[in-house]
């Protein structure tokens, strides 16, 4: 039984090793023409920079519950303080990765597409599965080095509340990732629709309307960031 919580180290690094080799496959396929590199050039900044400042008042949230688990008087404390921080890092860090990687496998998809879903398919699944393999083996990493340390090695008292303060802090990314996420999205959506179907006349998802950008920008951001950070949170949780 006490082997088990290194076996999960192990595997969790060979997912992570499996999600870096996706990565540089999709790196390496061609981005397409000029005009597809300038659009994903686009989206791939809006959606980054969302992130960013999407993160940057999530941290705010995350300092706040950092303090309170430090004072308040729980089982498991000061312990759960650092549990929940790391839970909530390792959540940012798996959307970020999977941000960076899908925005780059959109155009790479799209010109891959133009010779045939033979050729697209497996490239848009190496771009999702980044994200996949990130998301359980960040959360696994955590999850089994957090057993390890509170549990078999230093044997803190009330150890498992302290372990479960890992799903916490995953919990508060999931929590402002995927509804930040989803308002932007369809907001996004429907102001796109509205000036340029109804107002300008140019049809939906035309590269002239600007909101068409912040369009796709918000299918990232809600999609990959906001629902990868939803999995990490079921995934760490569950366990």
């Amino acid at each position: 039984m006490t082997a088990i919580p290194y076996f999960a180290l192990i595997a969790s690094a060979l997912a992570l090793l499996l999600a870096y080799y996706f990565a540089k496959t999709v790196m390496k396929a061609d981005e397409g023409t000029d005009l597809m590199k300038e659009i994903g050039e686009a989206i791939r900044e809006g959606a980054m920079a969302f992130l960013r400042r999407e993160y940057q008042w999530v941290s705010v949230f995350v300092v706040a519950m950092f303090v309170l688990l430090l004072v308040v008087p729980i089982d498991g404390r000061p312990s759960a303080s650092f549990a929940y921080l790391m839970g909530a890092f390792l959540s940012s860090v798996a959307g970020f990765i999977g941000m960076r990687i899908a925005t780059a496998a959109n155009t790479r998809t799209a010109n891959a597409a133009r010779e045939g879903a033979a050729k697209a398919l497996p490239l848009a699944f190496k771009g999702g599965a980044v994200m996949g393999f990130t998301v359980a083996g960040l959360a696994l990493l955590g999850i089994s080095f957090n057993y390890l340390l509170w549990v078999t090695w230093l044997g803190v008292d009330s150890a498992f509340q302290v372990v479960a303060a890992f799903g916490l802090g995953a919990s508060s990314i999931a929590l402002f990732a995927r509804i930040g996420g989803g308002i932007f999205t369809k907001a996004a959506d429907v102001g796109g629709d509205l000036v340029g179907k109804v107002e300008a006349g140019i049809p939906e998802d035309d590269p002239r309307n600007p909101a068409t950008i912040a369009d796709a920008v918000g299918d990232n951001v809600g999609d990959v960031a906001g629902m990868g950070a939803d999995l990490f949170e079921s995934y760490a949780g569950s366990i």
